[in-house]
């Protein structure tokens, strides 16, 4: 018992001392990003005959080039509890919007139509499914895990190999991860919803994440620039710092 408790409190130190030390804007828009992404899922962007996608993919990207970065500069294991951290944010903000949404009241757009129907289709959209969300936490909670290993591992073989630690090395760590997550990611939340509630072929699941995650890639290749250069900048400036001295000095108390 001792042993747990001893766990847990080093685990709640961490985690202060890791959000303290990760720059706010990140934090903000790895939050905002996974909070937009869970909304914008409730609308189709596309549905073909064999291939679908959700407005969600336009703001995914941007959770996991802010994970890629944290993850080369603090670690797989604090880039995991950033998205745990991201995703209790969202629930809670999930969570607010179910319960305003019973409340009785017209949206703005009520008074331009006059209609009911768009009190209860946004009250149903903002307010969300119950499989919706968990649709997209746990999508999201297992492509993070798959990110931080395979970006971990893959830097990691990649930096050794090649005797260098620069864009190209973390390109390459950050695409593959990226990808694959992605991939994951989509795949998941398309079986758990969109194929069960929303009618899609395994057909429509299938392509859908493999097209979403492509295009996902292809927006963090655009921007994998910028990325890299907020790292490099983190380095320059030793942000972090704090939190390194941390976890040196855990190693060497254990």
């Amino acid at each position: 018992m001792k042993t747990l408790s001893k766990f847990l409190k080093q685990e709640l130190t961490d985690y202060k001392i890791l959000l303290r030390n990760i720059p706010s804007p990140t934090i903000l828009f790895f939050t905002l990003s996974v909070v937009c992404a869970n909304l914008m899922a409730n609308k189709e962007l596309i549905n073909f005959k064999y291939l679908a996608l959700d407005c969600g993919f336009a703001f995914s990207w941007i959770m996991f080039l802010c994970m890629d970065i944290i993850c080369k500069r603090y670690g797989a294991k604090a880039s995991v509890k950033i998205s745990i951290f991201a995703l209790g944010i969202n629930l809670f903000v999930c969570a607010s919007f179910f319960l305003l949404s019973k409340i009785p009241g017209n949206w703005g757009e009520f008074y331009t139509h006059q209609n009911e129907v768009i009190n209860v289709s946004l009250n149903k959209t903002f307010g969300g499914s119950w499989y919706i969300v968990l649709g997209s936490a746990t999508a999201s909670l297992i492509s993070s895990i798959i990110n931080a290993l395979i970006n971990k591992t893959v830097g990691t073989f990649v930096e050794k190999k090649l005797q260098k630690d620069n864009f190209t090395t973390f390109a390459i760590r950050s695409y593959v991860s990226t990808f694959v997550a992605q991939f994951a990611d989509n795949f998941i939340f398309a079986t758990m919803v969109s194929k069960l509630f929303f009618g899609w072929t395994w057909t429509q699941v299938l392509l859908c994440s493999i097209v979403a995650a492509t295009f996902e890639l292809f927006c963090e290749v655009i921007f994998s620039k910028l990325g890299y250069r907020i790292l490099c900048k983190w380095e320059n400036d030793q942000v972090g710092k704090e939190y390194f001295e941390y976890k040196n000095l855990s190693k060497e108390i254990s």
